[in-house]
């Protein structure tokens, strides 16, 4: 009888069937053969990732430098290493300092940071709940935190008073993290009361979503026009209202909320080759997908609340690193983190530059790109998942 391969040792890549005299063979030999192979294939997903966050800082520099008022690449590294290193290098262009440092750099920071939440999460919440099509976008988490944000547009000077002005983005970015945060665990409530299939999360979240949208119709209407301009900006998406406050209280959310997704990437693996593996494995699936599924709405919940609705990059990003790197979750989480600011920092570079000075919100560039993904996907799904 041939020998025949465990199912882990097929996953690791391709490798040769063993002869059929395996009495032959040193057992020895045999495992020397296969960690070289298992450390070739993990080398290759980290040269990979290394060569996506090269990518990802040579588009954040090349962003940085286009615009309405172009700015030298070298006069960016320069305003950056003055600022880091208290340097003083001269610029060739005289307002280099003020673009790069109030302007440019900290859009920049917010779509990378972004990119990576939703992203990261899109690929967490796709393993954790075994469908492929489910991102914060889907699951209608994000028609909540517009909900939640038109309520505080539309309601919040009655409620604040004048202290809305400097409080207003602050109480509008709390109340769309409340509610997206609370919508995630509504869905997941009713999924498992209805056995949790994939198709009912979809439907429920499409369900829901109808609903926050109607919400957010009757609030358009009976808005008045000030508040109506402001809630139809939000809601179209964007890195417009970038600051180094909203950026220095993101960094740590999804820093942390990252890696903690990271460290439960092992029990993700186990839980992708089935439920009973994964309890006969020792782990914990109902605390694995409520700890998991709440920091991952935690981080992205806490981004759109300052950017507005950037639908898709939470679907298309795990996909497209599924394809890079493979489904080992150790990998896939951090590529489709750096997939998605790739994709978000590429997408508000073309909204923003493509006819300067009018801006094009990056909401509508990505629905642009990622709803055509999305239907071929519909039509592929088979062959990514």
């Amino acid at each position: 009888m041939p020998a025949q391969l465990p199912g882990w040792q097929q996953k690791i890549g391709k490798v040769k069937k063993l002869p059929d005299d395996s009495s032959s063979i040193s057992p020895r030999a045999d495992a020397t053969k296969l960690k070289a192979i298992y450390a070739r294939q993990t080398g290759k997903k980290y040269f990979i990732i290394v060569s996506l966050i090269l990518l990802m800082a040579t588009l954040a520099l090349f962003s940085i430098s286009i615009g309405a008022a172009s700015i030298s690449t070298g006069d960016v590294v320069k305003a950056i290493g003055n600022k880091l290193f208290h340097t003083q290098f001269e610029y060739a262009n005289n307002l280099a300092d003020t673009i790069v440092m109030k302007l440019r750099l900290p859009r920049v920071l917010l779509a990378v940071l972004t990119g990576i939440s939703l992203a990261g999460a899109g690929a967490v919440m796709q393993g954790i709940l075994h469908n492929p099509l489910v991102s914060p976008y889907t699951l209608g988490m994000s028609g909540a935190a517009s909900l939640g944000a038109a309520v505080a547009i539309v309601l919040g000077k009655g409620l604040l008073g004048s202290s809305f002005v400097s409080m207003g983005p602050c109480f509008i970015a709390f109340n769309a993290f409340i509610f997206g945060f609370v919508t995630i665990f509504i869905i997941i409530g009713f999924a498992r009361m209805k056995g949790g299939s994939p198709a009912t999360l979809v439907l429920a979240g499409v369900a829901l979503g109808y609903i926050f949208s109607a919400g957010v119709s009757a609030l358009k209407y009976f808005s008045n026009n000030e508040a109506l301009k402001d809630l139809v900006v939000w809601l179209m998406g964007g890195m417009w209202g970038a600051t180094w406050q909203s950026v220095s209280l993101l960094v740590p959310i999804v820093s942390i909320s990252m890696l903690i997704l990271l460290s439960y990437a092992w029990d993700m693996n186990a839980l992708s080759a089935g439920e009973a593996v994964a309890i006969n494995l020792g782990v914990n699936i109902k605390r694995l997908q409520f700890i998991c599924l709440t920091v991952a709405t935690l981080a992205a919940s806490a981004t759109v609340a300052f950017t507005g609705i950037i639908g898709f990059i939470g679907l298309i990003s795990p996909h497209i690193s599924r394809m890079l790197i493979g489904s080992d979750n150790r990998f896939l989480i951090p590529c489709s983190c750096i997939m998605g600011a790739l994709i978000l920092l590429c997408a508000d570079t073309v909204g923003r530059t493509v006819i300067s000075p009018v801006e094009i919100p990056v909401g509508i560039v990505t629905g642009l790109l990622g709803g055509p993904y999305f239907l071929y996907m519909l039509l592929k799904k088979k062959q990514f998942y």
